[in-house]
């Protein structure tokens, strides 16, 4: 059996497509995995890491809504079709899995030519236009909330790291605090913009901390790499403020928190409610407004708090998220409400679809 992968160029479509990838391995060692990407995106760093095989196709972004653009779109996708199409064929390929993006499209319309089952994976509240023009061809449809509006679709979540979708937040909470040189019985704010980090988030929290310590709460912040870390003056006997550049270890981070406050992408949003951490969420302000979409299914179960980035303000953390932290049953039950909304299991039910698509196929 061979597996194609289509979800390059952001971290948000290559790591559930990583994720399926390790799970179709656990099921099949001897499953083969090849990943469609392009020579400008993370995937040509992420794929070999983690052994698997990548696949180049030329680059072609796509317009993230119907433009007058869109009429180009199909001549100059001719040559990443037909480099597709004979990574398709070299691979003998049983199926294709896209996860949207620029990748994606000219993998679903090869697969669409050779015959080859096509699964469909959107992580977001709003499908990209790759996600969109892919469904319509797909055997399956998967995706991470359950009022996705595309059709016929089944309700999954986000496939994601082992290390996440088996965290256990208590058992290893004390390892976590100890690793990030917290206190261990205090209760802890994590706050991250993301991988690269958040400015908005950085400055506000920064300007909350002296709030939270007089609180007896003490804060986990990851500044992101090109953000400059702020001068740290923790009194004595007073709760620790950690600022870091950056965190390879989130489960360790989620473990340590007891809440977070961070942006909502799809791939943050699945990872929180999975291990049960709360969140106040800061929905970018740019794009189609996906990110509020994406958090607020899980704050409307009571998991989350929900704040327009203009509205984010050292007086709104301080009137917001610290009584959270400061009411151990209010946390308790906004973890649960978060836990029970979440998904750990979507890398296995991706993998269950992949089999019913191949197995259409051959019957």
């Amino acid at each position: 059996m061979h597996v194609v992968l289509a979800g390059g160029g952001t971290a948000g479509h290559i790591e559930p497509a990583l994720a399926l990838a390790d799970a179709l391995r656990r099921q099949d060692p001897t499953v083969g995995i090849t990943a469609l990407g392009t020579e400008r995106g993370l995937e040509t760093r992420l794929v070999p890491e983690r052994g698997y095989e990548l696949g180049l196709i030329p680059a072609v972004p796509l317009p993230r809504k119907p433009t007058p653009e869109l009429i180009t779109v199909p001549g100059r996708l001719r040559g990443t079709i037909k480099a597709a199409e004979q990574i398709l064929e070299r691979t003998k390929a049983d199926c294709i899995v896209g996860f949207g993006g620029y990748v994606a499209l000219p993998g679903y319309l090869a697969a669409k030519r050779l015959g080859v089952p096509i699964i469909v994976h959107e992580a977001n509240a709003r499908p990209g236009l790759a996600n969109k023009i892919g469904s319509r061809y797909a055997k399956f449809v998967a995706v991470s909330t359950p009022d996705s509006k595309l059709r016929d679709a089944r309700y999954v979540g986000i496939p994601l790291r082992r290390t996440i979708a088996t965290l256990d937040r208590a058992a290893v909470r004390a390892e976590a605090r100890a690793a990030f040189g917290l206190d261990p019985n205090l209760p802890t704010l994590l706050v991250s913009g993301g991988s690269q980090g958040a400015r908005r988030l950085n400055e506000v929290i920064q300007a909350a901390v002296p709030s939270f310590q007089r609180a007896g709460i003490q804060v986990l912040h990851a500044v992101g790499p090109k953000n400059e870390l702020p001068q740290v003056d923790n009194m004595p006997g007073m709760p620790p403020y950690v600022p870091v550049p950056y965190v390879d270890r989130m489960d360790l981070a989620y473990a340590a928190a007891d809440m977070m406050l961070c942006r909502a992408g799809a791939m943050t949003v699945a990872e929180l409610s999975a291990v049960g951490l709360p969140a106040a969420y800061v929905p970018l302000p740019i794009g189609n407004g996906e990110q509020r979409l994406n958090a607020q299914p899980v704050v409307n179960a009571g998991g989350g708090l929900l704040v327009d980035d203009a509205q984010l303000s050292p007086e709104w953390v301080q009137g917001n998220v610290l009584p959270v932290l400061s009411d151990p049953h209010r946390l308790y039950e906004m973890s649960r409400a978060a836990a029970e909304f979440g998904r750990r299991d979507a890398d296995e039910l991706l993998v269950g679809m992949v089999y019913e698509a191949i197995a259409s196929r051959r019957g």
